[in-house]
């Protein structure tokens, strides 16, 4: 970066808590937005930082729309030099999945807390890193599971809190990605396992950490099966094609592929990415049937959790319809729980959520009488109201004490990966694996008390 953008550097103001925020991507703007449009009295934005060069004057432009304090801009490289001259008290990480460790790490070992989207990182060594990190250093790291602030979400652990249905012995929990959403992953970084962890780690996190928390248990042991079946160069002959080719932009056949991709024709897109592939060649909008894709498109798993409850789990990323459905069988009843959500893409101004169009449902069904329908608690914003939540929660300096215990710590983002990177493992190996083999020292988050019932774990197996 210029040296014009980092050393004149914005006046401080005591009063209100000092942020920086690394990796300058679409997600990027939630935290950003936040800072200096809603909670600008309790919060400033002194720094960002970003591989891109573009992408960072993006972002400063952003500030100058806001309203804002225009923060100091830096390079990657810079990143050190960032945290000494700004002197941020929090550290926001927004980078690709693979390189969060590197900053959560260095900040914390700077005197700075963190905020990190999930996943909180990639692979079992980079999370021992960053729980060493957190106990050497002492700093505060948070990972941000909007879903759990999701009014809906929210309501379902309420039910299970109360007792509705006694103690879960098992769930079934199936996530379904249509063909514009799951696709979107086969375009980007998160297409090679290196950078994203696959999809067992990129977005089954968020699907992992739901079911532990609304367990309030830990994860034992995992069974996994994974395959790529449709984001495949035979698939893309299959539909007609002589490809795959290495992008949408380009491709000779875009007028006839249904999964054609057009950054030029989304602002948004064509601000943050096709316009500054001159800085690092990074294309938005790879073909989705290529060769070197890694990452699975169909994963089911069995988990077991120190509670005695199981997990039968399964996510598929190329369905005609976007959404979940969760079942919880316990020992009064069972909860049936469903959202169908929105098209959504990346970056762009569609809404994931679903909620306002009726596509919430949750039942309960006790053992004898008769089921009820549940009237679904709702919220208005993107991921069904669980963003302004979950940054209320973050910004506000005294939030309302929460009896769903929803701010999750370190502990909490290893106990969600841990059971996508034993998944991982376990279909590499085809053999169960168990949590505590990957992460000795994972520690309780504060949802999970140490479980009152004696239970039997077996390790899955596929005998």
């Amino acid at each position: 970066m210029s040296a014009s953008s980092s050393s004149r550097l914005p006046a401080s103001n005591p009063l209100r808590r000092r942020y920086a925020i690394v990796g300058l991507g679409s997600r990027h703007e939630l935290y950003q937005d936040g800072i200096e449009k809603v909670h600008a009295p309790t919060a400033e934005l002194v720094a960002l930082c970003d591989s891109n060069a573009g992408r960072l004057e993006v972002a400063r432009g952003r500030s100058v729309r806001n309203g804002a304090t225009v923060p100091a801009g830096y390079l990657a490289a810079d990143f050190a030099r960032m945290l000494a001259e700004t002197k941020p008290q929090t550290v926001i990480v927004t980078t690709a999945d693979s390189a969060h460790h590197d900053y959560i790490v260095r900040a914390m070992e700077a005197g700075c807390d963190v905020i990190t989207e999930k996943p909180m990182t990639t692979d079992a060594e980079k999370c021992r890193a960053i729980l060493d990190a957190r106990k050497r250093t002492g700093r505060s790291c948070r990972v941000t599971f909007n879903y759990r602030y999701s009014p809906p979400r929210s309501q379902v652990k309420d039910l299970l809190m109360s007792g509705e249905i006694g103690d879960v012995l098992s769930v079934d929990f199936h996530w379904l990605l249509n063909t514009h959403h799951g696709a979107d992953y086969f375009r980007r970084w998160h297409s090679n396992k290196k950078n994203s962890g696959g999809l067992f780690v990129h977005k089954s996190t968020h699907h992992f950490d739901l079911v532990n928390w609304w367990l309030g248990a830990m994860p034992v042991a995992v069974m996994a099966m994974g395959k790529r079946e449709f984001y495949t160069p035979a698939m893309a002959r299959r539909l007609g094609l002589t490809g795959p080719h290495e992008r949408c932009q380009t491709c000779p056949e875009k007028a006839k592929c249904g999964f054609f991709m057009d950054l030029a024709a989304a602002p948004s897109l064509k601000q943050l990415y096709l316009d500054q592939e001159q800085h690092d060649g990074y294309f938005r909008d790879r073909c989705v049937f290529r060769d070197d894709i890694d990452i699975e498109d169909t994963m089911n798993a069995l988990v077991t959790y120190d509670s005695g409850a199981t997990l039968s789990y399964s996510l598929n990323a190329f369905n005609a319809w976007e959404g979940y459905t969760v079942a919880f069988n316990g020992t009064k009843g069972r909860i049936e729980h469903s959202i169908v959500e929105s098209v959504y893409v990346n970056g762009t101004e569609t809404v994931q959520g679903g909620i306002a169009d009726g596509g919430v449902s949750t039942r309960v069904i006790p053992l004898r009488g008769e089921a009820r329908n549940i009237v679904p608690w709702s919220a208005v914003g993107d991921h069904g109201g669980g963003d302004r939540l979950m940054l209320e929660d973050i910004f506000l300096p005294n939030p309302t004490p929460d009896k769903y215990l929803r701010a999750a710590d370190e502990r909490a983002g290893a106990a969600s990966i841990a059971v996508g990177i034993a998944g991982n493992r376990s279909m590499q190996t085809g053999a169960g694996v168990r949590v505590a083999d990957l992460f000795p020292d994972l520690g309780r988050p504060d949802y999970a008390p140490m479980p009152s019932r004696t239970a039997a774990l077996p390790m899955p197996s596929r005998g």
